[in-house]
């Protein structure tokens, strides 16, 4: 089963995605991974990093965690196992990191374009189980800037081309997990 689950910051997404884990970890010859997508590039950053992982590791202890901050695609393919839940904790932060590096110059549309397409067909081709997290930040307003518009825009083209490859669709608002497709929990 592959399930996208998405949600605005702090919605309780990740607590879902972990809750997953923990449940899936409880049947005997099942393993779980954690891709972890996030790069520290500030203080503040650093520390909700050490936060996700002290957490992580209190609330499911079994979770072992890959750090993969760029080429999720190959982690997706290299990782997925039938015996093992794969949990990618977010698709945003990988997706910033590719189209609006912290260092250096953004790559040309078609790279990005050719980045999301690896990663839908690695999600598609998955092997096991797959839960993806990511915000969902296209319900506001439009950015005013055109590179904050070509980000959402991108991000909305990737969860809905996610939606379309997992079984499963879930919103977390306020800690509440809304179905939006396949079977309810």
């Amino acid at each position: 089963m592959r399930e996208l689950i998405l949600g605005g910051q702090k919605s309780g997404k990740t607590r879902a995605a972990q809750a997953r884990a923990a449940a899936w970890l409880e049947h005997p010859g099942h393993a779980a991974v954690l891709i972890a997508t996030a790069q520290a590039h500030d203080d503040e950053m650093a520390a909700r990093i050490a936060r996700h992982r002290a957490d992580r590791a209190a609330s499911v202890p079994g979770l072992a965690t890959h750090e993969e901050p760029r080429d999720l695609a190959s982690a997706l393919a290299r990782l997925s196992a039938p015996h093992r839940l794969v949990v990618v904790d977010c698709l945003t932060l990988w997706l910033t990191q590719l189209a609006m590096p912290a260092a250096g110059d953004a790559p040309a549309a078609a790279a990005v374009d050719a980045a999301i397409d690896a990663v839908v067909a690695a999600i598609a081709a998955s092997r096991g189980p797959l839960v993806l997290v990511s915000n969902e930040i296209g319900l506001g307003l439009s950015p005013l800037g055109a590179q904050a518009r070509r980000f959402v825009d991108l991000l909305g083209t990737l969860h809905q081309r996610a939606a379309a490859a997992c079984e499963r669709v879930t919103l977390v608002v306020a800690g509440c997990e809304l179905p939006l497709k396949g079977p309810v929990r």
